[in-house]
């Protein structure tokens, strides 16, 4: 039986993977298998654990470079190379098996992951999905996701993580290290394209809150720009 909230949908597409590691963010642009209104799925050259954040371009277009809308995605899924169930790559898909979740692309087996879109949260969600008290910011949060790069003050090399939402004096960004309340931290982006202050190459910001992100080991960190 059919649980799903949305339909899926076969279509083979490009989508643009983006994911962080202790060394930087990687990309990879992969084709879909399905698709729906709440998420995808797509076979690519590295597994990915479930609950792992993933940034997701869709479609990509890679003629247009920097510059397009990303999306907050989870893994809910993942294969393990078990060969279960298979998708071979002939122009036409074949499925075979129902178990599993694997893929088979020009001969090769590749990993496959279901992803499921973030839902932007709610107004009365305070920005993290929790109810809390009344909003008090003098500027509203909208949701961005854009590369940016955040370094310690006395530390000359940064960070490289995804911004969750923005407004004209703060950002909070998805991050894998643990910085302390109160901390300064120097706030650059990857873009001036993309870059959603502008007037500096480093902006000088302090960390005002942090969260556990549910199901998972990373942190949302909350900074609030400095004059």
């Amino acid at each position: 039986m059919e649980r799903r909230e949305h339909h899926r949908a076969q279509l083979r597409l490009p989508v643009r993977l983006r994911w962080s590691t202790p060394f930087g963010q990687k990309t990879e642009v992969c084709q879909t298998l399905d698709v729906s209104r709440g998420g995808l799925r797509v076979p690519c050259g590295e597994a990915h654990a479930a609950g792992v954040p993933l940034w997701v371009t869709f479609p990509y277009d890679v003629s247009l470079g920097d510059g397009q809308p990303e999306m907050l995605a989870k893994v809910v899924r993942a294969s393990g190379g078990n060969g279960a169930e298979s998708v071979k790559d002939t122009g036409d898909l074949t499925r075979t098996s129902a178990a599993g979740v694997d893929a088979i692309e020009n001969g090769l087996e590749r990993p496959l992951v279901a992803l499921h879109f973030e839902l932007a949260a709610r107004a009365e969600a305070n920005g993290n999905d929790h109810v809390r008290e009344p909003e008090r910011r003098s500027h509203p949060r909208r949701r961005l996701a854009v590369p940016i790069r955040v370094r310690a003050g006395n530390v000359p090399w940064f960070e490289e993580a995804m911004t969750l939402d923005v407004s004209a004096d703060g950002v909070r960004f998805l991050s894998s290290r643990e910085y302390r309340s109160g901390e300064h931290l120097f706030v650059s982006f990857a873009s001036s394209m993309t870059a959603p202050w502008v007037g500096a190459k480093e902006f000088r910001s302090r960390v005002v809150r942090v969260d556990v992100m549910a199901q998972g080991s990373a942190l949302a960190i909350s900074l609030s720009r400095l004059p």
